[in-house]
């Protein structure tokens, strides 16, 4: 007998095991990582939320932790059964509009907090999008180790959401002028924008 085939034999003959696994090793482990990052991120913003002073800016946090509450769970559901979650992915709909300020304006240059005493609004924000991109990641890795189908497709939907979270914080951030937009000058901006023309004729079927 070969010695590598008898851990596979062992396993089908274990009761501690389903007879099928529907997840592979690298799903496995990107999973795990990317559901730490997940539980780091909401551990986070229970922190950050005591040194919040807007308002605004305290809902949009308690929705967002709301939300990747109901997140986990249906992820943790689907890791432990590899079927449909009882709860699909829901979509994320952010409270606030999607005007941008475009420009920059002068402003003090930055430097790091060197006590919890000033750590504000700003800092915050910071620390959101720092939570949300990792999170964005960590998920598109995940779901294109995948090999469960449905494991695939609950982090596949659920980047989207984490996507709006983050230009949700960007365009509070850019409200408030914490985030500056800078733009090209018109004329080169044009040429980037008609640089690529389409494709011209019918698409194959």
């Amino acid at each position: 007998m070969n010695l590598n085939q008898q851990p596979n034999q062992q396993l089908k003959g274990t009761s501690q095991m389903p007879a099928t696994i529907s997840h592979g090793g690298h799903e496995i482990m990107d999973a795990h990582e990317a559901i730490d990052g997940l539980v780091g991120g909401m551990e986070q913003y229970v922190i950050y939320e005591q040194y919040v002073q807007d308002p605004q800016l305290k809902t949009i946090m308690q929705q967002h932790k709301a939300f990747l509450t109901q997140t986990y769970n249906t992820v943790i559901e689907t890791l432990k059964t590899g079927n449909e979650p009882s709860v699909k992915t829901q979509t994320y709909n952010m409270s606030t509009g999607n005007d941008v300020i475009y420009g920059m304006t002068p402003s003090q240059p930055k430097q790091p907090a060197q006590s919890v005493s000033e750590i504000n609004d700003k800092c915050i924000t910071g620390f959101m999008m720092g939570v949300l991109k990792s999170n964005a990641s960590a998920f598109t890795l995940a779901a294109l180790e995948a090999t469960n189908p449905v494991m695939r497709r609950v982090f596949a939907d659920s980047i989207p959401n984490i996507i709006e979270m983050a230009y949700e914080v960007f365009l509070y951030q850019n409200k408030h002028q914490y985030y500056q937009v800078p733009q090209l000058k018109q004329e080169d901006m044009q040429i980037y924008m008609n640089g690529h023309a389409p494709i011209q004729g019918t698409m194959p079927h």
